[in-house]
């Protein structure tokens, strides 16, 4: 193990091709920081001589395009929320069902447009870059809100890693449940444990959280987009599958009926309630991508301005999932009615063909490991530059080795990188097996993450940016949809922790069965 320098904190990381970027080549920072500064104007201009090597902060010149672009933000999209969507249109019906939809969309598409604006301070082309979320609140707001929009931000993050654990598990055993069913002609009923799978879920996310640079593998965002519309497209055959086979569409005006019998009992007027609050959580959860929209944006190429292209990528990554959505909650319901399963792949489980349902299955869980890195690397990012500037001097922190590896090169291992993304995952996965609820941990997710990250910051982050007169129409209407989401929110959290505390009521830790 050969020891090399400190890692050099010069610069903030940034994510490449769906992964975070940090450079480790302490020369690489010297033949940076060397450049002469120029105007911004110049460091835009494309006849301009000063480099074609450089963007005009001094990085190395960003590729992303309009097409990777829109790759990031399906796979951070279309994840493991779209599988519970059908059973939130269960409780709020053909009426409400698509329209909150459709509404989320919209909102998602407006305030993401906004937060688009924010890359650069002061003037979308040459203003100053930020290159995360929390580096755009803090730009633009200042004081106790960025510390807010960290807390936020990182305990969302954190809980992500929480629900794809959970959701990698369901989707694992329903492979085995499945298998078995099948070879036992239908006698064994198939019950098993989810400890196992979470366990191994966990073992593979040590061992991808320990690449220190990602764009080494700068293709798991579109791995993860293929394998998003894999299992999405199984879903949805098999929806219409099984809606032709039953020859009508289940399912009515208002969403599921007082008096239906779940597995968790029989549904009250006032578990329909809440059931149609938590509703509300699930299609935000499954919507949220506001968290690491700036670190994508900051991959993007220019000329055209990054905020021109991030734009038609999101139009166009979020009008391709919104009629993803409608067709897998819709088809979904229509065949399912009011037992509409909480991950819609597991009320297929037993039906046949039951190899497209193992195959989209194993789509998931290739998703969720690649989805998993995708979302914490700015997690791992944070703690990491923190800890390199309270202990710079620090071999454990900073220093790196040197270890070379048959087939594959020089590894960079790091002590404390090892040590605290380990410890992360583990944690991570304790938790997920003490509260395996799919549906409960994604309605308080989306709950928790869509009015701060989706709709305020952005929205406070323009009026400033774009100094808007306080008490113009302009502003009165953007306080008026801030208002109304963090109502949205409220009740979204409130049904999703009477969810949780509803089947507390049958629950014993780490004893978990399906």
């Amino acid at each position: 193990m050969k020891p090399v320098l400190p890692r050099s904190r010069t610069l903030p990381s940034r994510i490449h091709h769906g992964a975070v970027e940090e450079r480790h080549d302490i020369r690489h920072y010297l033949q940076v920081e060397v450049q002469p500064k120029v105007s911004e104007s110049k460091a835009i201009n494309p006849q301009s001589n000063y480099s074609t090597c450089f963007d005009d902060d001094g990085r190395l010149k960003r590729t992303g395009t309009f097409w990777t672009s829109a790759s990031h933000i399906i796979t951070a999209v279309i994840g493991s929320g779209v599988l519970s969507l059908a059973w939130a249109i269960a409780q709020l019906g053909w009426v409400a069902g698509p329209t909150v939809l459709l509404l989320f969309a919209f909102v998602n598409l407006y305030t993401s447009n906004l937060l688009a604006m924010c890359y650069r301070t002061g003037n979308p082309i040459t203003g100053q870059r930020n290159y995360t979320y929390m580096d755009a609140v803090k730009a633009n707001l200042g004081g106790r809100k960025v510390m807010m929009c960290g807390l936020v931000q990182y305990l969302n993050l954190f809980g992500v890693a929480i629900g794809y654990t959970i959701a990698s598990s369901v989707s694992m055993m329903a492979i085995k449940r499945s298998n078995c069913y099948h070879r036992s002609g239908g006698r064994d009923p198939c019950h098993m444990s989810s400890n196992g799978y979470m366990i191994t879920f966990g073992i593979i996310e040590v061992i991808f959280s320990q690449i220190p640079d990602f764009n080494q593998v700068w293709w798991l965002s579109i791995v993860a987009a293929i394998m998003s519309f894999t299992y999405s497209s199984v879903g949805l055959g098999l929806g219409i599958g099984k809606v032709a086979g039953n020859g009508s569409f289940k399912g009515s005006l208002l969403g599921i009926s007082i008096g239906t019998v779940t597995k968790s009992g029989t549904v009250t007027s006032t578990q329909k309630i809440w059931r149609s609050m938590q509703a509300l959580g699930a299609i935000a959860f499954a919507y949220s991508y506001s968290l690491v929209l700036i670190e994508i944006q900051d991959t993007i190429r220019s000329p055209p301005a990054e905020h021109k292209t991030m734009k038609k990528a999101t139009v166009f990554s979020i009008a391709i999932t919104t009629v993803f959505y409608l067709l897998c909650g819709c088809f979904g319901y229509a065949a399912f009615g009011d037992l509409a399963p909480g991950n819609l792949l597991t009320g297929f489980g037993f039906y046949n063909p039951y190899w497209l349902l193992d195959i989209a299955n194993v789509a998931i869980v290739v998703h969720l490991v690649g989805a998993f890195q995708v979302f914490c690397q700015p997690l791992f990012a944070f703690v990491e530059k923190w800890s390199a500037k309270r202990w710079p001097n620090s071999d454990f922190v900073t220093a790196e080795y040197e270890i070379p590896i048959p087939f594959y090169g020089v590894y960079q291992l790091n002590l404390f990188r090892l040590v605290w993304r380990t410890i992360f995952v583990i944690i991570t996965t304790l938790i997920s097996m003490l509260l395996p609820f799919f549906n409960d941990v994604v309605g308080i997710l989306g709950a928790f993450g869509f009015w701060p990250l989706t709709v305020y910051f952005p929205v406070e982050m323009y009026i400033a940016q774009e100094k808007i007169r306080k008490w113009s129409s302009k502003w009165v209407g953007l306080q008026m949809l801030s208002v109304s989401c963090l109502f949205v929110s409220i009740a979204a959290a409130v049904g999703s922790v009477a969810g949780v505390v509803l089947d507390l009521q049958t629950y014993k830790p780490f004893k978990t069965s399906y």
